[in-house]
């Protein structure tokens, strides 16, 4: 399964939460699940436990916690109505200004 519009976003100094976030968008809610079960699989395999999955009963917009890292699966439409990339996309310019 391959997500589409893949973005790593650093969040270190953002929160304590988690150092990154994976945000990735499928095109129909099967594919969001089926990308996200394919996350769960892959981090099983490399000897990670997730903490969490949310949003299976829908497949709008899946989380899984990976601890370190969060990874949003999302249909285009719900990715494009929540904006994570802008509240959390912070340059290094930004950073700069914020400390």
């Amino acid at each position: 399964m391959k997500a589409v519009n893949v973005k790593l976003l650093d969040v270190r100094g953002l929160t304590d939460i988690t150092d990154a976030m994976i945000v990735a968008s499928g095109n129909s809610d099967r594919h969001v699940r089926a990308i996200a079960d394919r996350v769960l699989e892959k981090a099983r395999e490399a000897g990670r436990r997730p903490l969490g999955v949310e949003g299976t009963r829908d497949n709008e917009w899946v989380l899984v916690d990976l601890q370190d890292v969060l990874v949003h699966v999302m249909l285009p439409r719900v990715r494009e109505f929540y904006g994570l990339e802008k509240l959390w996309d912070m340059t290094a310019t930004k950073r700069a200004a914020r400390a």
